[in-house]
């Protein structure tokens, strides 16, 4: 066998198996530890949006099942919430390993039904995912020391509403902490991938998690705002779009109820020019095409030194190209399907307005599979803060490409924007960096990585990319009424 060095190295195909998860024809709703039909019989399908199959049948949730689910949930709060912290903990533990030993099965249901390739959901997803189990349930027995009073109280019930883009670790995100500190919980999964949601009631079930802690209603926006509107829920946490955040803000005002809100963002990623730029080119693409750009606080401008613009672009490029796309289910993609047709509807759109405004649209040669929702990955230059590109979340495989001169002219470009949830810094002087992240406007603020998540490090935005925090201990606040020290009196 001779080697020809002009041939380059290819991939064989390296699939995971769908044989390691079982999904059943149809799903009911899981209410007070059973699953049930909906009160009203109607039904929708979820859908793979690799290759448009229908994975199953999942029951849509009416007025009526949110009634049922709210009032399983507040029966179950007075002995969940009596339990001492180290009971409930116990079962949080149980959770976390049971999550562990199931993480494979998981993870091929989680890129089967949102399209992100399967080595997201197996080395970033699930792990993330135990780990905030194991994270809170370590806190639960602890909440006196957490610095919200010497015997802080859970709320209530939680009504919890979650996106499609990280299914089941914006599920984690929420039902750990309302769990650990004595809340119990009624969630609606996103209406495109609701699978690993139902897969989690399961667990819970195996868990031995008393009935009615944690409720599971599959279903369409009526179906959530259903239950933020509710009158018997105490707390709303939302994770999704500004548009909706601010409908929910609308219904929970003048209510009594706890509200937080992670909601959209803008964010800059800021490379100047004593950066290292492989090491930055490797953040940006992380920044921009992990989750295949469906991430709320991914790193959708690129504000770069003019000095090293042209250096960075072609360093740039250059990587773009080597970025696989196709069949999630294969390990060595990069970039899976975008979630659902309306989601590629709208960024098809918004990429179109960028080239119809002036901007050099750029994507590497890529042959994108017939059947499923797909988008190439996409560099836009010559953007000015003016383009929609440049202003509005794409949410998807996108890039804008802005320059600077200055620091300060870094922090006024990455700073207009009605976002605020994260931002980038790519420099090798720790002043700069330390000056850069106290002037820019976002919650969370990476320096020479991006996306680096950690369930004792809180997230969350300022402006409209929402308000609240989760993670880290910060997270418990959201779910605890704060007790007033011996010998202060409250008047």
């Amino acid at each position: 066998m001779t080697f020809d060095a002009s041939t380059p190295f290819t991939y064989a195909p390296a699939p995971e198996s769908r044989a390691v998860v079982d999904i059943a024809p149809s799903y009911g709703l899981f209410i007070d530890g059973e699953f049930a039909p909906a009160a009203g019989g109607k039904v929708f399908k979820t859908v793979s949006p690799a290759t448009e199959e229908v994975l199953s049948e999942v029951a849509q949730a009416e007025a009526a099942d949110v009634d049922r689910a709210v009032a399983a949930a507040r029966k179950a709060f007075v002995t969940w919430s009596a339990l001492p912290g180290a009971e409930r903990a116990k079962y949080l533990f149980r959770i976390a390993r049971i999550i562990q030993e199931r993480s494979r099965e998981l993870a091929v249901l989680e890129t089967l039904d949102n399209g992100k390739p399967i080595r997201e959901s197996r080395d970033a997803d699930l792990p993330q995912v135990a780990a905030h189990f194991f994270y809170y349930a370590g806190w639960a027995d602890k909440l006196e020391h957490a610095g919200y009073g010497p015997d802080p109280r859970p709320l209530g019930v939680a009504g919890q509403v979650i996106p499609w883009n990280f299914p089941l670790l914006m599920l984690a995100w929420k039902v750990a902490p309302a769990l650990a500190t004595g809340n119990t919980v009624v969630l609606k999964p996103a209406e495109t991938t609701p699978l690993s949601a139902l897969f989690f009631a399961d667990i819970c079930r195996q868990a031995g998690l008393p009935k009615g802690v944690v409720n599971i209603l599959t279903g369409d926006g009526s179906t959530g705002a259903a239950l933020v509107a509710h009158p018997d829920v105490n707390k709303v946490a939302f994770t999704g779009s500004t548009e909706v955040g601010k409908a929910i803000a609308r219904t929970v005002a003048g209510t009594d109820k706890k509200v937080t809100l992670e909601l959209g963002g803008k964010a800059a990623n800021i490379v100047f020019d004593d950066a290292p730029l492989d090491q930055a080119v490797e953040g940006v693409v992380n920044g921009i095409f992990f989750n295949q750009g469906h991430v709320c606080c991914a790193g959708s401008r690129l504000l770069v030194q003019e000095s090293v613009a042209d250096e960075l672009l072609h360093a740039l490029k250059r990587r773009m190209r080597t970025l696989r796309v196709g069949d999630p289910l294969d390990k060595n993609t990069d970039i899976g399907a975008i979630n659902s047709a309306e989601q590629l509807a709208r960024i098809t759109a918004l990429a179109d307005a960028g080239e119809a405004e002036g901007a050099e649209r750029w994507s590497p040669e890529c042959e994108l599979p017939s059947s499923g929702y797909w988008f190439a990955p996409t560099l836009f230059t010559g953007v000015t803060q003016a383009h929609r590109i440049a202003r509005e979340e794409i949410f998807g495989p996108v890039l804008s490409v802005l320059t600077f001169r200055t620091p300060e002219e870094a922090v006024a470009k990455a700073n207009n924007t009605p976002y605020g949830l994260s931002a980038g810094i790519w420099t090798e002087k720790g002043s700069r960096m330390l000056w850069m992240a106290n002037k820019l406007r976002a919650g969370v603020v990476w320096s020479n990585t991006f996306n680096k998540f950690d369930p004792t490090s809180p997230f969350g935005g300022y402006k409209e990319s929402g308000h609240g925090r989760e993670g880290g201990r910060h997270g418990l606040a959201a779910y605890l009424t704060p007790s007033t020290p011996k010998g202060e009196h409250h008047g």
